[in-house]
């Protein structure tokens, strides 16, 4: 009896073994080797190839660490922004019904669609020495082009749907019988949204925020546009790469690549790890 249970239990073993599941599993890991693993493989084993002390000196560059810095900077004003500006935009889109909704949601999720570059030429025709509005900045002091106000604005237009995308979602399935029950005790509008619906929101607002940042501190299309790629001025570390690679210094532009890699990962990484503890 034993022996016919022990088969009858092995034959169910095989039958519920899924051979696509293997298969796909490779053909996914084989289609990535070329396309991401090994590309990126590559910048570090060429970036340590002479040593972690010549890394180190390229790394070090006052004009790597400048590039570097003004990444960081720009891209979290520009993230900073683009969070509030999301929360508020997908609260009006998820709470109001109105003649145009659908051609506002357009436009705001049109960035996505738009080349970087394009998105920079948009701008300097707007704020631009000869642009639309920016002609008549020309005899003042302020100048948003070729700054690191460009460099922002940029950054802020080209990521402005990444928090957006992800608030939006999570305001719709939103409970909004939590609303009606703070209402009921007393709460005001402001005192609701700041007590009941943003803790509710923190996973999104989280993974926005990320999303934008690591989208904002790679962004070369656009920057490249409004910046005027000025070293020690208005150089960021994506166009730091370009130019340092253009003039044949490799080394150096492999520096900050691999510090540019290393943000990326980190950033993905704390976007699932605040996903699961957030979803438990």
């Amino acid at each position: 009896m034993n022996a016919v249970a022990y088969q009858n239990s092995s034959v169910k073993k095989k039958r519920h073994f899924d051979v696509a599941k293997p298969a796909g599993i490779s053909l996914v890991v084989l289609a990535m080797m070329p396309l991401v693993i090994m590309p990126l493989l590559s910048i570090f084993i060429f970036g340590f190839s002479k040593g972690p002390i010549h890394f180190w000196e390229a790394l070090v560059n006052p004009a790597a660490i400048f590039s570097l810095k003004l990444s960081l900077i720009t891209s979290t004003v520009a993230t900073v922004c683009n969070v509030i500006f999301g929360l508020i935009a997908a609260w009006v889109m998820t709470k109001y019904e109105f003649r145009g909704d659908s051609a506002l949601m357009i436009i705001i999720s049109l960035p996505t669609a738009i080349p970087t570059a394009v998105a920079g030429f948009a701008l300097l025709l707007l704020w631009g020495p000869f642009g639309l509005l920016g002609r008549f900045l020309e005899d003042t002091d302020w100048q948003i082009m070729f700054t690191t106000a460009a460099i922002i604005l940029a950054n802020i237009f080209v990521t402005f749907p990444l928090a957006f995308g992800t608030i939006k979602p999570a305001m719709e399935n939103f409970d909004t019988n939590l609303e009606d029950a703070a209402e009921t005790m007393g709460a005001s509008r402001w005192q609701t949204f700041r007590y009941v619906v943003l803790p509710s929101l923190r996973s999104a607002l989280i993974t926005g925020a990320l999303l934008t940042f690591a989208r904002s501190i790679g962004e070369f299309g656009s920057t490249i546009m409004v910046s005027g790629n000025m070293m020690m001025k208005t150089q960021t570390a994506p166009l730091y790469i370009y130019a340092r690679y253009n003039d044949g210094d490799v080394e150096a532009a492999n520096a900050i690549a691999i510090v540019l890699a290393i943000i990326s990962f980190a950033i993905f990484s704390l976007i699932m790890i605040f996903r699961k503890r957030l979803e438990r």
